[in-house]
């Protein structure tokens, strides 16, 4: 039994052979029915490092690798996100930055999205972190 009376989750082995960090007591996601239900998706590579530092459209473009990594590990698929929301740290020119390199991997059909600047985030130099809704149906 959990802290709360509920069951102990721990992370999904399958995420990590899908190239996910390793993260100790930190889940990236939870299914429910039809749902998926997801952490906020950061720049780190398989091993946990934070990848380029300073460099948004990489930092973008590896937020994305991890969630399409993500939900592909639990049986959803890119059409079943329905909504995004992507943090951005910096100047103005980073948001722009950030949706380029949004719409290049969504081949210009970037589903409902919210684009907002942050002062900061999770990780010392991380610049992005991505969000999502994702359902089937």
């Amino acid at each position: 039994m959990g802290r709360w009376g509920g069951k102990t989750r721990r992370m999904n082995e399958s995420e990590v052979a899908a190239g996910l960090a390793p993260t100790p007591n930190y889940r990236y996601a939870d299914v429910v029915g039809d749902r998926l239900f997801l952490a906020g998706q950061v720049p780190l590579d398989g091993a946990g490092t934070l990848i380029v530092p300073g460099d948004v459209t990489a930092q973008t473009h590896q937020c994305l690798t991890n969630l399409f990594d993500l939900i592909a590990v639990h049986g959803f698929t890119p059409a079943d996100i329905h909504r995004l929301t992507i943090y951005v740290v910096g100047p103005q020119e980073h948001l722009g930055i950030a949706w380029r390199a949004m719409t290049d991997r969504f081949d210009d059909d970037v589903p409902p999205a919210t684009l907002l600047g942050v002062h900061l985030l999770g990780y010392v130099d991380q610049l992005v972190e991505i969000d999502a809704h994702v359902e089937r149906g």
